[in-house]
């Protein structure tokens, strides 16, 4: 049973498939590891035992009547603390929200659920989903994989933790600027972050609704795969035919390139010669107005974000962490013509961007350029936060702005991912090329 805790979410689905695991026995294996991990309180903010067990009795029985309802029905994951669920808390990550219960599953869980999938419990994250670090002194810190000194990674903190320290076979994360891919990297797995609008957001407490996305954190492109399909309510995108023999890569060479430190370059580095051996081509692109998309991005997530955070925040200042409440008030100083155009203009750059992409399968760089900050120093040295901060989430928040997909693949390097991104609505065929890339790094 201990090897179930590490498995794909896909092998343990064809475990139960083939009669020979136990969908009960596989959740209770799961809680019985919650339940007994040091850190468990760090990880969950609540877990829902009582409905896991239900859950999984009922993919149970329909294993033995040879009526299950997709590859994963039975196989048990977390839930970021942003999603609602019927009857249980869903507080995200912020005193704010202490005590609110939600009488309906978001629209997502409703979905996973009809698709077989159990829900282990919902996992901590940075408070109101406005970091990248993962830091969260008002509810709880999760732990990162590789250093205990460490930030896992943020705003989907405790769903990277809840995988890599094998307390659930995946977790469901939301992405604004990056909250699956960078935690994801941090802990050397694997996170997708679908277009824009791909997986509803009924029942997903916002950032910023303009750029919210639904995204999993994993152990394979498999899972990612399958998991996409069960959020959506549909069948799985088919990975088959994945190869890299004719895939063109190009390396942006723009802001998300520059001042990358030292592990995550070799990395990186390193992951393109791999990528290069397995028959990629990959070419270097300049894109001069990266920059200004950058610039654009604290005019626009922190608008749509103070529209919907503002009544609660105006109300009681004082129960939120100051790094996040400083950074959302900034909202109220964006006056509605500046808002407008900005997205003018960053409309214009994602045009021009994707003239300039076109002829590529996927835009590679770095996750991050930085390497997981010390947790004493933050906590220390608010100019420390601040840079690191705006460094954590800078490569993968080009995705979000630019209406992308993306995925993060481990690249050996400890805490280091290489991260793909494809045109929007080109989910499919990025999981695809994620597949036969994932295979090149293993």
């Amino acid at each position: 049973m201990q090897d179930w805790l590490w498995a794909t979410a896909a092998d343990l689905g064809r475990g139960i498939g083939a009669g020979q695991i136990d969908p009960v026995a596989l959740t209770q294996a799961y809680l019985d590891a919650i339940a007994a991990h040091p850190m468990r309180d760090r990880i969950y903010a609540r877990v829902t035992a009582d409905r896991a067990l239900a859950e999984a009795t009922a993919a149970a029985a329909r294993a033995k009547s040879g009526q299950r309802r997709s590859l994963l029905d039975g196989v048990p994951i977390s839930w970021k603390d942003n999603y609602d669920t019927a009857g249980i808390g869903t507080e995200a990550g912020t005193a704010l929200m202490a005590g609110r219960v939600p009488d309906r599953d978001a629209t997502v869980l409703r979905n996973a659920t009809a698709m077989g999938l159990v829900c282990l419990g919902k996992t901590h994250m940075t408070e109101i989903a406005f970091s990248g670090l993962g830091y969260n002194p008002v509810t709880a810190t999760p732990p990162n994989v590789n250093d205990p000194d460490a930030v896992p990674g943020g705003s989907s903190s405790g769903a990277a933790a809840s995988v890599a320290f094998g307390l659930a076979a995946a977790g469901i994360g939301s992405d604004t600027g990056g909250s699956v891919r960078l935690p994801a990297a941090w802990n050397d797995l694997i996170g997708f972050k679908p277009t824009h609008d791909r997986l509803p957001l009924d029942g997903v407490v916002a950032l910023a609704a303009t750029f919210d996305t639904v995204g999993p954190l994993c152990r394979s492109v498999e899972d990612a795969a399958l998991l996409f399909g069960a959020l959506e309510g549909k069948n799985a995108p088919d990975l088959g035919g994945a190869d890299l023999t004719r895939a063109r890569l190009m390396v942006m060479d723009t802001v998300a390139m520059e001042g990358v430190r030292a592990e995550p370059q070799a990395g990186f580095d390193q992951a393109v010669a791999r990528l290069k051996a397995a028959g990629a081509t990959v070419e270097h692109r300049p894109f001069a107005a990266m920059i200004r998309v950058l610039d654009l991005s604290a005019v626009l997530v922190t608008a749509d974000a103070w529209a919907y955070w503002r009544d609660r925040i105006l109300a009681a200042p004082e129960k939120m962490f100051f790094q996040i409440r400083e950074r959302i008030e900034f909202g109220a100083t964006i006056s509605a013509a500046d808002y407008l155009s900005a997205w003018a203009e960053l409309r214009h750059i994602r045009a021009a961007y994707l003239a300039q992409t076109a002829g590529y399968d996927a835009v590679i760089w770095p996750s991050s350029p930085i390497l997981p900050p010390n947790v004493d120093q933050l906590i220390t040295d608010a100019a420390y936060y601040k840079t690191e901060n705006l460094l954590a989430l800078r490569n993968t928040r080009i995705g979000n702005l630019m209406g992308l997909c993306g995925v993060t693949l481990p690249t050996g390097t400890p805490s280091c991912g290489i991260l793909f991104n494809g045109a929007p609505g080109a989910d499919a065929r990025l999981l695809r090329l994620a597949a036969a890339a994932a295979q090149a790094l293993a």
